[in-house]
Order: C-alpha cells, then sequence, then structure tokens
C-alpha cells in the first residue's frame, strides 16, 4: 500500500489546478452524515459554497425525517459549488476519498447505518462523470484501501437543501459529541493533508 503522501503526489492532487473556464461549477457528494461533509468542503479554497441536502429521490421525500427512514432513495449530500480556477475537480475528489469519508463502507459511515448514509457522487458533467470513475480505479488499481470502494457514481436528478437548522451545524454545535468525535477530525486531516487548499479562516484549528 502506497503511502498519502505519494500516492497525492501521483494523482497531482499537490500541483495548482490547470487553468479553467471561467465560472463556478457545482456536484453534489454523498459519504454519510452531512454534518462533517459540510463542514470539510465548505472550508477549501476556491469553495464558494457547500449546502447540506439531500439527493437521489424525490421532492415530495425531501424531508430529514422521511430520509431517515432510509426508504426515500435519498441520500445525506452536500451540494458543492466550486471555482475550477481555484480548485481542480481532482482535488475536490481527494479530499472527498482520502479525508471526507470511507468510501469502503456500504449504505454506512462510521456509526450511521442505512442507504440515506451511502458513498455516491451526483455528477452535473460528462467530465466530471470520467474523472470519478477514473479516480476510482486509480485507487483500487493503487490499493488504497485493502477493500473494495463501494462509491457510485450517478448523475444528478435533484437536490433539495435540508432544514435550515442541519445547515452549518458542526460550526454553530462544535461541543456536540457528535460532532467533537466523527467530523472535527477530519478538519484537522484535511490541514494535515491538503494544507494548501484550507481557507485561512476555517474553523476548528488545532
Amino acid at each position: 500500500m502506497r503511502t498519502l503522501t505519494t500516492l497525492l503526489l501521483a494523482l497531482g492532487l499537490c500541483a495548482a489546478p490547470a487553468p479553467a473556464s471561467t465560472g463556478t461549477q457545482r456536484v453534489v457528494l454523498a459519504g454519510g452524515c452531512f454534518w462533517g461533509m459540510q463542514l470539510v468542503f465548505e472550508s477549501l479554497r476556491g469553495v464558494d459554497r457547500a449546502v447540506a441536502g439531500y439527493a437521489g429521490g424525490s421532492a415530495d421525500t425531501a424531508q430529514y425525517e422521511t430520509v431517515s427512514t432510509g426508504a426515500t432513495g435519498h441520500a445525506e449530500s452536500v451540494e458543492v459549488t466550486y471555482d475550477p480556477a481555484q480548485i481542480s475537480f481532482k482535488q475536490l475528489l481527494g479530499v472527498y476519498f482520502l479525508v471526507a469519508h470511507d468510501p469502503t463502507e456500504l449504505n454506512r459511515q462510521g456509526p450511521d447505518v442505512g442507504s440515506q448514509y451511502r458513498s455516491e457522487i451526483f455528477y452535473t458533467s460528462p467530465q466530471q462523470r470520467s474523472e470519478a470513475l477514473s479516480y476510482i480505479a486509480h485507487l483500487q488499481s493503487q490499493g488504497v484501501y485493502s477493500s473494495r470502494i463501494v462509491t457510485l457514481v450517478a448523475p444528478l436528478r435533484g437536490f433539495y437543501p435540508a432544514e435550515s437548522y442541519h445547515q452549518d451545524y458542526a460550526v454553530h454545535n462544535p461541543d456536540n459529541p457528535y460532532i467533537v468525535f466523527n467530523d472535527i477530525p477530519k478538519l484537522h486531516k484535511l490541514r494535515q493533508e491538503f494544507p494548501q487548499l484550507v481557507k485561512p479562516d476555517a474553523p476548528f484549528k488545532s
């Protein structure tokens, strides 16, 4: 198994993004509870906003209590709006796979169990789809994980923002035990592995 530093260099994740077309792009990423996912992605340079919400199901079932049954097809997700001139999609994938969650856990993430906590990338362009599939194949071939990556890759059909009390939940509730044990460590790992990508005003500095 290759070291993470060696892998980052091989994937080109330590370099600045190549010049891209002007304007923002978006992708929706699911990887467990959206509290921690939002915390990680809104801390990245080049990310204009990260919104907690639901993807994979219909509009009429996009409510927390309903999604929590695991029967709606939705996954807790974050809609990431980013500037590709400042952060590349490949760099977002690096954070997603190597910091934000464990892509080998099927229909769960840490203490949370159910299909609503699955690992899934909802792409918004053919290029995102191609890069995501290529990235997964590379991680698998390099033996980064001892288990198979189970991340799904699907087109985004719709994204529905979560209730207001879920937005920036980790920032507003830093002493919540769930946040302390599950989410703040992700931000510390982000600073350790991708320091060049972290906004200077990102919370929870060690």
